[in-house]
């Protein structure tokens, strides 16, 4: 009985706190609020002992305010009056006084944890320090605000409607997030099977060779000049700058067509990228030769010819605006289902969750007066997030806190390939110096 009240007392509070003052951030499920890390020694020197405190021992106390009396059964034949809220008469003191000692909430260690976990399942100690700082205040405002008939109002009750909304879409979020969760290992081992190529890792060598030379800089006489020629001059300077180019073009694409055949013949790939920057003119450092596991979808789809070449096969040269590009396949290996299934149960966790939800919001379809919210209607109505990812967040609870039930997990995601060599936009940009192994292609976005 007292933990369904303290239930309501939270998220009614949650609805009426809206104008509280920001005196404390939000906590957010598994970060650490950033006065916790003030002094981190003084966190990690006190021993746990929470574990040694018995379930029914009171853990928090807010003296002032009684807890609900519970309502004796209405007897047979007689109709039940509403339930109220009726609160614990104080004692009497000598003088004749009641005394607030007597009137007082008693939480257990059982009663906050329980509440603490359906707030947030992944709770931290430190996050339970903050809301055991906030309940009693939480719990004592809304008592006053029951008191001033507050929740008896038109607009707590709009409010805690939506927050209500909210909260259950949420929740079913992460109820269809577990049910996709639950994947058989036979349909892992399908996946892998079926799936193979996603899984075979490349030792590749990567020669870059820019596209054209780097232009030697003018100086600032040139520069000079070149902005007091007429038209014509100019006219006349473009084309010649323009056959440098061609020039330049036409000379590079050669060496790239040479360095092939003498890496082909076996010559070093490190020594061969050095010279292609060095006839470049390019000043800067050399990228990186080995990539050292490659995965399907990790090079763009132009170089994706290279997955094909046979262990010891240098390719012809790929040529794209950037420049151009020699590939040498050192080897090539698979990942072995257990380091893949992960990275599988992530990848088909995503797409059923995808697909209930899809499910779910195709259920219905939605008409709006556009004479009211005006052309184009409201917008789409996929999927609302849980509570504060709809830009309707519950409002925060007094103190600033804003312990709403927090946005659960979102749905796992396959892990993302690692960003591709990138086509230099610019001629003199290589390819990344130390470019990241690349993964199985991600699931697509919601």
């Amino acid at each position: 009985m007292r933990k369904s009240w303290l239930m309501c007392v939270l998220l009614g509070t949650l609805a009426w706190g809206q104008a509280a003052p920001n005196t404390l951030p939000p906590a957010t499920p598994g970060r650490i609020p950033a006065s916790a890390m003030a002094n981190p020694q003084a966190q990690t020197a006190a021993p746990d002992t929470a574990a040694s405190v018995p379930p029914n021992a009171a853990v928090i106390t807010v003296i002032g305010v009684c807890a609900p009396k519970p309502q004796p059964a209405a007897a047979k034949g007689t109709a039940a009056k509403p339930a109220t809220a009726a609160k614990t008469p104080p004692a009497k003191t000598q003088a004749g006084k009641t005394s607030a000692d007597d009137c007082k909430t008693v939480i257990t260690k059982a009663e906050f944890e329980t509440l603490a976990n359906n707030l947030a399942p992944n709770i931290t100690p430190q996050q339970k320090k903050q809301l055991a700082g906030l309940l009693p205040r939480w719990i004592a405002m809304s008592d006053e605000a029951t008191k001033k008939h507050i929740d008896k109002t038109p607009q707590f009750k709009d409010r805690l409607k939506v927050n209500r909304m909210q909260i259950l879409t949420q929740m079913l979020q992460q109820d269809v997030q577990k049910e996709a969760s639950d994947i058989p290992e036979e349909e892992i081992d399908n996946y892998y099977k079926e799936h193979a190529d996603t899984f075979e890792q490349f030792n590749v060598d990567r020669m870059f060779v820019p596209r054209v030379k780097q232009p030697a800089a003018e100086s600032k006489e040139d520069q000079d000049k070149d902005k007091n020629l007429s038209d014509e001059a100019k006219k006349a300077k473009e084309a010649e700058d323009k056959a440098k180019t061609e020039e330049s073009e036409q000379a590079m694409t050669k060496l790239a067509e040479s360095l092939r055949d003498r890496a082909a013949a076996g010559e070093d790939f490190v020594k061969l990228q050095k010279e292609a920057f060095e006839a470049a003119g390019m000043k800067i450092e050399s990228p990186t030769v080995n990539l050292p596991s490659v995965r399907r979808g990790g090079l763009n789809a132009g170089h994706a010819a290279v997955f094909d070449l046979k262990p010891g096969d240098v390719s012809q040269v790929i040529n794209d605006a950037g420049g151009h590009y020699i590939y040498k396949l050192n080897s090539k290996t698979e990942v072995p289902l257990d380091q893949a299934e992960k990275e599988i149960r992530s990848k088909l966790q995503t797409d059923r969750t995808r697909e209930l939800m899809d499910k779910m919001n195709n259920s219905f379809k939605v008409e709006t007066n556009e004479a009211y919210f005006g052309p184009g209607g409201v917008g789409p109505t996929g999927p609302p997030r849980g509570p504060g990812g709809m830009g309707m967040a519950p409002p925060r609870g007094p103190g600033g806190m804003g312990m709403a039930p927090p946005r659960g997990p979102r749905p796992m995601q396959a892990p993302a390939p690692a960003a591709q060599p990138q086509t230099p936009a610019q001629p003199q940009t290589p390819p990344p110096a130390q470019p990241p192994a690349a993964q199985a292609p991600p699931a697509q976005p919601n």
